[in-house]
C-alpha cells in the first residue's frame, strides 16, 4: 500500500493530549515506602495495579510473536474499540464502516462519540460484496472499517482479509475474539506488513474467562501509544492481571477448551439435523451456531420458557436465533427442548 501516515488521520485534540504517566510504574525501585498515591496501607489489594501492565505485556509479547510495545490491554475488547472511535473519529464529523449484520459495539461506541455508523450489507451468504466495499470506501471519506472474523453473530470467517485493508484508506480494525476457533492464522501476522492494521482478541472465550474483563489490541507502536495515551491510567485490574498471567503459562487449558467446544460443536450440528424446526444451520468458525427456524419467535420465547437461554436476531435476520455451545449436559438439554418443540 501507498505510504501510510497514522498521525493524518488522529484527531488534533488527541495528537496534542498528555498521557496520564504512573511514577511508580514507570521507575524501578528495590524496596519503596509507598506514599504516593494516596492508597490504604492495609488490605490484601490495597495498591492500583500496574497502569502499564508491564509484566502482561512481555509475557502475550513472547506468546504471540510481537513486541511488547504493539500491545495494548483493555477492559475488554469493549474498551478498545471505544478508545480506537475516540482517537480516530471528530464527533460530528467523521464516520465508521461495519459490516451488516455484525458485533453491534462498533457502532454504539460510534454513536456514542457522535460518529455516522455507515453499514455495509452482507449477502446470503453473510460475506461481503467486495463492489459494494469498493464503492463506499471510494465514495466516502472513512475513518475507521471494523471486520469481525469469524463475525457476530454470523459465525463465518471474512474471506481474503488483505483485500479489504489494501482497498482502505483509513484504519481496519479486525476483531478475532472467535479465532481460536476456526483454524485460521490470526491477522497479527500482517502487522508489519500494514501499518494501518488493528488486531483484537481477547480472554473472553477460548481462554474461559469471560467474567475478567481482558481485552487485548495488536498494531503498530505508534497506534499502540495513542491507545496508551486516551486509555484510563488503571484500566485493567490486578486481579484480572495475575489471573491472565496465570493462564498464560497453561497453554493445556486454551487448546482443551478449544478441543471441548470443537467436539461439542460437531455433536450439536449432528443433533440438529434431527429437529423438525429448525430450517438451516449456517456454517460456523465460532463457538456458536446462527440457525434459521420454521417460526423464529416461538421457537425463542418457547426455549426461554424452559430457561434455555439463546440470542434472538429476528428481526435483523428473520427467524434466526443464535446458540452457542455449551458443556453436553447444557446442549442435551437444548436439543430435548428443541425436540419438544
Amino acid at each position: 500500500m501507498k505510504e501510510f501516515n497514522t498521525n493524518s488521520l488522529v484527531r488534533e485534540n488527541i495528537l496534542k493530549l498528555q498521557p496520564y504517566i504512573s511514577f511508580r510504574d514507570h521507575n524501578e525501585f528495590n524496596a519503596p515506602v509507598l506514599l504516593d498515591a494516596n492508597e490504604c496501607p492495609f488490605g490484601e489489594f490495597n495498591r492500583y495495579p500496574d497502569s502499564s501492565q508491564k509484566r502482561l505485556k512481555n509475557k502475550l509479547a513472547a506468546f504471540k510473536g510481537v513486541s511488547p510495545a504493539q500491545i495494548a490491554i483493555g477492559n475488554g475488547s469493549d474498551e478498545l474499540i471505544d478508545l480506537i472511535v475516540k482517537i480516530f473519529c471528530e464527533p460530528k464529523k467523521d464516520a465508521i464502516l461495519m459490516m451488516n449484520p455484525s458485533f453491534a459495539m462498533y457502532g454504539f461506541y460510534a454513536a456514542v462519540n457522535e460518529n455516522e455508523v455507515l453499514k455495509l450489507d452482507l449477502d446470503e451468504n453473510f460475506e461481503i460484496v467486495k463492489d459494494d466495499f469498493l464503492k463506499i470506501a471510494q465514495e466516502r471519506d472513512i475513518k475507521i472499517f471494523f471486520l469481525c472474523s469469524p463475525n457476530n453473530p454470523t459465525g463465518n470467517s471474512v474471506e481474503d482479509i488483505e483485500f479489504f485493508i489494501q482497498n482502505f484508506k483509513g484504519i481496519v480494525v479486525i476483531d478475532e475474539a472467535y479465532i481460536e476457533f476456526s483454524g485460521n492464522k490470526s491477522a497479527i501476522e500482517l502487522l508489519s506488513k500494514y501499518p494501518n492494521l488493528i488486531v483484537l482478541q481477547t480472554f473472553s472465550k477460548a481462554w474461559g474467562t469471560a467474567g475478567a474483563r481482558v481485552g487485548t489490541a495488536y498494531a503498530s507502536e505508534e497506534i499502540i501509544r495513542f491507545i496508551n495515551t486516551v486509555k484510563a491510567p488503571y484500566n485493567v485490574n490486578s486481579l484480572s492481571q495475575e489471573l491472565v498471567l496465570n493462564i498464560l503459562d497453561d497453554e493445556k487449558r486454551l487448546k482443551e477448551n478449544v478441543q471441548n467446544v470443537l467436539q461439542e460443536r460437531a455433536w450439536l450440528e449432528d443433533q440438529f439435523k434431527t429437529i423438525k424446526c429448525i430450517e438451516k444451520v449456517f456454517p460456523t468458525d465460532a463457538n456458536f451456531f446462527l440457525i434459521k427456524m420454521k417460526e423464529g419467535k416461538m421457537v425463542y420465547e418457547k426455549m426461554l420458557e424452559e430457561e434455555v437461554l439463546t440470542s434472538q436476531r429476528s428481526p435483523a435476520i428473520q427467524d434466526c436465533i443464535r446458540i452457542n455451545v455449551g458443556s453436553r449436559e447444557e446442549n442435551e438439554k437444548l436439543i430435548n427442548v428443541l425436540k419438544e418443540i
